[in-house]
């Protein structure tokens, strides 16, 4: 225990924390200089294309006779789940701030999390190198935010190497953490409940025979097609040995450990993980729900009395309807998605069948990059060809013997005689941003129904805190807020509960028929103006028929907005040589005949088109 050093590094987007933790691998030794490449951690296809880490990686490495444990974590906010299970696994957190950059919100979000935690932490000003860099400007905030000495800071650049021995020298002074069990314990993630049969106390958990139990805490979990359910685990006590009889605490299920090890960045075999190690265990289990994230792995012979602390369950609430564009395809879009949902715990879905779009799955997120991401790699791993409904976030309706109902879509809305009122989710959001631009995002806030509630300053920069509803922000609020800073600005965000407003539901009608999948929620004030924007797009993506076709927004009964596409004109009266009026009356009125039986009968193909009008709001 006394020689293991398990530690995590924290930054906001592209700050540069993989781009260290490849030099902290070359420097130790970890990976030969043959076989480095940059961001070597980020394996995953989308990861290296993107240029984002989507997946924490641990990796362990050896320096000045310790041993170092390392867990790279993301630093998008869809993914900030990943982070806090992360650091309940380490004791420090290296804090990495780009030198050019400063302070952003992502910065501000993980720094909170890591004091929630209690861990050492480590500053780091990263990209010294470069021209625009503003060491001592940068140096000023972080002392400001973490109350540390400027000797404390650590200049370092990820690209050359600079100062990186330095960062390793730093964790290496820090003290490990007391074990769970013999008096204290690391406290729990922001906002974690223990799991189902876990009640933790502060004494040490004996098995009767006088040796403390095992406890290792499951980090992460991944689905390996050849080998099953794989493990990350961080060991708080005990050892677990090669091919020993594992129990799962909070969901009851028992394997084995095929095999342990530590991972250096591969996957390094070892005959036991002991004590304050980070390492993985390959099981026989055949579903990650059997092992899930947050739960205790003790032994059959010997379990513990006690699970350690669990993780809070990650709840998507941003909601979107998949359909294959052939229904051939459903099976496979099923299957593909059951195995994504094996390595992603954050994942939610259920089958949905729409009238227009046939069968397909309603899907969960955590925002709109997470969906973005688990639909490319649908598309290139397992070849599909997808129809994206417009996303969407889950609503509380009340009714009026006072039940709630969740629902996830405005199709699901009951009658609305039985409602009393209907609550949609608020955020909590923080922006960060040059002190000159203040005006125009908070224009931008106002237009999203949101408001701000403070604003205060690290120095050059400003930090506006606000609150909005969280359907609003859905669409294309990231981009409005890039536009209006000229990208300067940072935003992160996290759920603040659910208020009741004045919202309706939508309805658009074609040709009188009323599509439920275009159907959305809204607050009334922007009714008409969303009516009469997707309308005039709808007329522009469905195609003429050989009769006229009425595009209209309702809301219940009412008619908002209305579209008509006009009908082809075919001329019947051609083949009629002479001028004689009676006959060409009775073909054009034979004609008027035929087109008001088509508008009864016919059947309008709606393309996928109409769907992505939907996501694109002006």
């Amino acid at each position: 225990m006394e020689k293991n050093r398990n530690f995590c590094i924290i930054a906001h987007i592209d700050h540069g924390k993989s781009t260290i933790a490849d030099r902290m691998m070359e420097i130790t030794g970890t990976v030969e200089k043959r076989e480095m490449k940059a961001q070597l951690l980020d394996s995953m296809e989308l990861e290296r294309e993107k240029g984002i880490t989507i997946k924490l990686t641990p990796v362990t490495m050896k320096w000045k006779g310790f041993v170092l444990n390392l867990i790279d974590t993301p630093g998008h906010v869809d993914f900030s789940y990943e982070v806090s299970r992360s650091l309940q696994a380490v004791e420090t957190a290296v804090l990495v701030v780009d030198a050019t950059q400063g302070i952003q919100a992502q910065t501000l979000a993980n720094v909170y999390l890591a004091i929630e935690q209690d861990l050492k932490i480590i500053p780091v000003i990263n990209k010294v190198d470069l021209p625009a860099a503003d060491v001592e400007g940068v140096a000023a905030q972080i002392i400001n935010l973490l109350g540390c000495s400027r000797e404390e800071i650590i200049e370092a650049s990820g690209k050359t190497g600079l100062g990186v021995d330095k960062i390793l020298d730093a964790i290496i002074e820090t003290e490990p953490t007391t074990i769970i069990g013999t008096g204290s314990r690391p406290p729990a993630v922001a906002g974690a409940a223990p799991l189902a049969v876990s009640v933790v106390t502060s004494e040490a958990p004996y098995n009767g025979v006088g040796s403390v139990s095992t406890r290792a805490l499951i980090f992460d979990s991944y689905f390996d097609d050849y080998r099953g359910v794989v493990l990350y685990v961080r060991i708080f006590e005990g050892e677990i040995q090669k091919n020993a009889e594992i129990l799962m605490m909070a969901a009851g299920t028992k394997g084995l450990a095929l095999d342990v090890g530590i991972l250096t960045p591969k996957m390094t075999p070892r005959e036991k993980l002991s004590e304050g190690q980070i390492g993985y265990i390959v099981t026989n289990l055949k579903s990650t729900r059997e092992a899930k994230v947050g739960d205790t792995v003790t032994l059959v012979k010997e379990p513990a009395s006690t699970a350690l602390p669990g993780y809070k369950n990650v709840l998507p609430f941003v909601y979107a309807g998949f359909f294959p564009v052939s229904n051939d395809q459903y099976k496979e879009l099923k299957e593909a998605i059951e195995k994504l949902a094996l390595s992603d715990s954050a994942l939610r879905y259920e089958p949905e069948n729409s009238p227009v779009l046939g069968f397909g799955l309603r899907i969960g997120f955590l925002g709109l990059l997470h969906m973005d991401i688990i639909k490319e790699r649908l598309e290139r791993e397992f070849g599909l060809d997808l129809i994206v409904t417009n996303p969407s976030t889950n609503y509380e309706v009340v009714l009026n013997n006072r039940e709630v109902v969740e629902i996830k879509s405005a199709a699901d809305l009951p009658d609305m005689s039985e409602i009393l009122e209907i609550r949609e989710p608020w955020v909590k959001g923080e922006i960060i941003l040059p002190k000159s631009m203040i005006g125009a995002v908070l224009d931008l806030i106002n237009k999203k129904r949101g408001h701000q509630t403070n604003v205060s300053y690290i120095e050059d920069r400003a930090v506006i805190d606000f609150e909005a509803p969280m359907a609003n922000l859905l669409t294309d609020f990231y981009d409005q807020l890039k536009s209006a800073t000229s990208g300067y600005a940072s935003f992160n965000y996290e759920l603040n509960g659910y208020r009741a407003e004045d919202l309706v539901r939508v309805d658009f009608l074609v040709g009188g028929h009323r599509l439920d999948a275009l159907s959305i929620m809204c607050h009334r004030s922007e009714a008409d103006a969303i009516g009469r924007e997707t309308t005039k797009k709808l007329k522009e993506v469905i195609p003429r028929q050989n009769y006229e076709v009425a595009l209209q927004a309702a809301i219940g009964a009412r008619i908002i907005a209305r579209e008509t596409i006009g009908a082809y004109r075919k001329d019947v009266t051609v083949k009629i040589h002479t001028g004689d009026r009676d006959r060409k009356a009775k073909l054009l009125e034979k004609q008027k005949r035929g087109k008001a039986r088509m508008k009864r009968f016919g059947k309008i193909d709606i393309p996928s088109e109409a769907f992505m009008v939907m996501l694109k709001r002006d």
